[in-house]
C-alpha cells in the first residue's frame, strides 16, 4: 500500500504540472480559432464563393494546386507547422497577399499554428 501511496501521488503531482499546460494549450487552440477565422476563413474555409463560385478562392487555388494530393482546405492540412504558416502569412503567395506583424503577430501565426494541429488530431 505504501508504494501505491507514492505512485498516486506522483501521478497527480504531474497532473498538476500538466493541467495548466493543457488549459494553455486549449487557449492558445481558441485564440487560434478566432484568429484563423477572422482573417484565413473569409479565403480559405469551406463554402462557395460570395459571388457563386463552388469554393472559396484560397480553398478553391489549393485544390487546383494540389489536385487531390493535399486537402484543399486548410483545416484539413496537417503539413502547416508554426515555420510554414509564417512564410506564406509574411511573404504571400500567389493572390494571397502578406500580412504585417501589425496585422498578425508571430503570436497569431503560433496559435493558428496550434488550431490547426488540433484540427489534424481531431480527425486522426
Amino acid at each position: 500500500m505504501m508504494l501505491a501511496g507514492k505512485v498516486f501521488a506522483a501521478v497527480a503531482a504531474a497532473a498538476a504540472i500538466v493541467a495548466p499546460a493543457v488549459a494553455q494549450d486549449a487557449g492558445l487552440v481558441e485564440r487560434g480559432r478566432t484568429v484563423f477565422a477572422h482573417y484565413c476563413a473569409p479565403c480559405h474555409g469551406p463554402g462557395r464563393g460570395d459571388d457563386g463560385a463552388p469554393m472559396l478562392p484560397g480553398t478553391h487555388a489549393l485544390h487546383l494546386k494540389y489536385r487531390g494530393a493535399k486537402p484543399a482546405l486548410l483545416e484539413e492540412r496537417t503539413d502547416l507547422p508554426y515555420d510554414v504558416l509564417k512564410a506564406f502569412v509574411r511573404n504571400g503567395v500567389a493572390s494571397m497577399p502578406p500580412f504585417r506583424k501589425t496585422e498578425v503577430t508571430d503570436e497569431d501565426i503560433a496559435a493558428i499554428a496550434a488550431y490547426l494541429a488540433a484540427q489534424a488530431a481531431g480527425r486522426r
